[in-house]
């Protein structure tokens, strides 16, 4: 049994220092904030498709999806079938509109739709979910880095919020981009070593390792049941994945921020569309994981699923290469959190802060104010990590935030599309139906989520959410077909046009 040495923490030392200066490096030349919130629409698809794998992927889904598949089977790979999906509907209806009009944020597509109200409700519907959420993943990222590192969880919060806020602060969405492309290669190359390592700890190889997973039916991915409450069938997987990933890489500024930094709209598409088939190998490489410990352990029960490969890691591991994995889970750590300080920031200043001080055309001052907000995200995400801690021996205050973007997201996209589908609806229904959709499914999630699979919550909100604002409304005098942009303020477009 090894232990985290002093080459180890090396190791780590070496990757923090270097993520670091290579972040606030790339930040050079700036001058606006088109610059920092949008790279001045100039990153590559590539660079942008393997940012939107990173910023889904959390040091959670590094832990915890190779403990779904030691416990079941491969079933979890149903959702990627919807997740591909959802993004090639995405980028058919909602990446076209967004590129009409150039905007600066998802929100300000609804109030070309709507009005401003519209879009300052969902925007602040958006804050509030990312602040919540993601203080809770940046609480639980601490959890294992504390088990494989030693540091008490506030020292590991404190070191990835450190560490992610200056290459964020001073980057801006640039070095978070590319630096979330090479934190995905290090977190996917822990896996392959992972992977790697087990060839050699267990008797037979992965021979043997896939031999006793089929006789014990764990390589098994399709499940055809119609029960709601299970989360990995067929359709839960390509239903429900696909409508949860239609709101998150449609409507949420997390992800919809990386998609309007493309060239152009094709651009786009190749990353959106590319980013569900590098997810689909991705989370196969994990649940393949997960089996090759379930042959190393021999099926051993431990107290939680995420502690399985944290003391794989740790435990079994050559000093040097536990070390380089540790970095993989920072990577993922750090990937998730830079993106939301990010879109939260670049959220304050187009949707509030830049009407309010009537800086929509001044680009210096949206900068100074974008580098502001981004401190005071990141110390409220810090702060929000650090004050779970208190809560974390009762697990509702962390269940309901991590449910969160389940819950709004069905309120969020079903105003979308109200936006680009429908002529009656207007911004009081809009409005109204969001507060509907959101409501409604946190009432299923609070009384009957033991009867309704998580999968689900999405489709439900959705659904609510359209019929509220198109029995509620009464018309509107902008048409859904015209292009949005059109009568935006100039901060909601780009600078400089898109290359062809």
């Amino acid at each position: 049994m090894n232990a985290f040495t002093p080459l180890d923490f090396g190791v780590l030392l070496v990757y923090l220092i270097g993520v670091t200066a290579w972040g606030a490096w790339l930040g050079r030349g700036q001058t606006g904030g088109q610059d920092y919130f949008l790279g001045n629409r100039e990153l590559p698809w590539i660079a942008v498709m393997l940012s939107i794998v990173a910023t889904e992927t959390s040091t959670l889904t590094f832990l915890s999806i190779p403990g779904v598949s030691y416990l079941g089977t491969l079933g979890f790979l149903q959702l990627t079938f919807g997740y591909l999906a959802g993004r090639v509907v995405v980028s058919m209806f909602l990446l076209p509109a967004y590129y009409r009009g150039e905007l600066s944020t998802a929100y300000a597509l609804l109030e070309e739709r709507f009005g401003q109200g519209a879009r300052r409700f969902a925007s602040a519907v958006f804050m509030v979910t990312r602040l919540l959420a993601d203080s809770v993943r940046l609480f639980a990222s601490a959890i294992p880095l504390a088990l494989v590192t030693g540091w008490d969880y506030p020292v590991s919060i404190a070191v990835i919020g450190a560490v992610t806020l200056v290459y964020t602060y001073f980057g801006g969405i640039k070095a978070v981009v590319w630096v979330d492309a090479v934190q995905m290669g290090l977190y996917l190359l822990g896996a392959v070593v992972a992977i790697a390592a087990l060839q050699v700890l267990t008797p037979d190889g992965w021979t043997g390792i896939l031999s006793s997973a089929g006789e014990a039916g764990k390589l098994d991915v399709l499940d055809w049941s119609l029960d709601f409450s299970l989360p990995y069938t067929v359709w839960a997987g390509v239903l429900g994945g696909a409508v949860f990933t239609m709101a998150s890489h449609g409507t949420d500024q997390l992800l919809v921020q990386r998609l309007l930094t493309c060239r152009d709209v094709e651009a786009s598409k190749k990353a959106l569309i590319g980013s569900g088939i590098v997810v689909m190998g991705q989370f196969l490489l994990f649940l393949v994981v997960g089996l090759g410990l379930w042959v190393y352990y021999e099926g051993r029960a431990f107290d939680t699923t995420d502690e399985i490969f944290a003391r794989f890691i740790v435990e079994e591991l050559p000093p040097g290469i536990s070390g380089l994995i540790v970095a993989g889970v920072f990577a993922a750590a750090m990937s998730s959190l830079s993106s939301s300080i990010n879109s939260l920031a670049s959220a304050s200043a187009y949707d509030f802060w830049a009407p309010w001080a009537g800086a929509e055309d001044d680009e210096a001052r949206t900068l100074r104010a974008g580098k502001v907000f981004t401190l005071a995200w990141a110390t409220l995400l810090v702060g929000g990590a650090i004050l779970f801690i208190q809560l974390s021996e009762g697990n509702t205050a962390v269940e309901v935030a991590l449910a969160i973007a389940s819950v709004v997201y069905g309120g969020l996209l079903g105003t979308f599309i109200l936006a680009i589908r429908s002529q009656r609806a207007d911004q009081r229904s809009a409005i109204v139906g969001m507060i509907a959709g959101i409501s409604v499914v946190a009432a299923i999630w609070w009384f009957a989520r033991a009867s309704v699979a998580w999968p689900w919550f999405v489709p439900i909100g959705t659904a609510v959410t359209m019929a509220v604002g198109w029995a509620l409304g009464r018309g509107s005098t902008a048409s859904p077909a015209e292009a949005p942009g059109s009568t935006l303020p100039e901060s909601d477009r780009a600078h400089t046009s898109p290359s062809p």
